[in-house]
């Protein structure tokens, strides 16, 4: 069995990235609007998160390879903040739309994480073969270069 599947390209997936924050803002707005957050001050976490995110990936559109490596940077606290809703909102209610909400955002970190597997992090650039780790030090030291001699210690010799 084959499958149709194509990858997309990153402008593709900034655009599916896009439609996904159209439905997380949506869930922001509800929750920033709703009364139940007057008595549960923690549920705005989700509000503030998704408004962060969200602007900070709102200049980058144009630049694909840039607006993914700012969500792979975000997506740690989209994902602590959505869990973190999943927990508060039965408690805060157990209305229809809250759970609905909780179930939209766990959906849209879902797709969103889905998307970020399918542009893995660039590598960071090789070392090259003749550097080692300095042995007193962090410093990297080049393989040729000859190690300093203390000259008070070879004066001894």
């Amino acid at each position: 069995m084959t499958s149709d599947y194509v990858t997309p390209t990153a402008a593709e997936a900034v655009d599916r990235c896009q439609i996904i924050f159209a439905h997380a803002w949506m869930v922001r707005t509800f929750v920033k609007h709703s009364e139940v957050v007057e008595d549960f001050p923690e549920l705005m976490q989700i509000v503030r998160s998704v408004f962060d995110t969200c602007r900070a990936l709102e200049p980058k559109v144009d630049q694909p390879l840039d607006y993914l490596t700012t969500l792979r940077k975000k997506i740690g606290k989209l994902r602590t903040a959505t869990e973190q809703f999943g927990l508060d909102a039965p408690l805060a209610s157990d209305h229809t739309n809250f759970r609905q909400a909780v179930i939209s955002m766990n959906g849209c970190l879902d797709e969103l994480e889905t998307i970020l597997k399918l542009f893995p992090p660039a590598a960071p650039p090789a070392m090259p073969a003749n550097f080692r780790p300095g042995v007193a030090s962090v410093n990297v030291v080049s393989v040729t270069d000859s190690p300093a001699v203390d000259e008070s210690s070879a004066e001894m010799n």
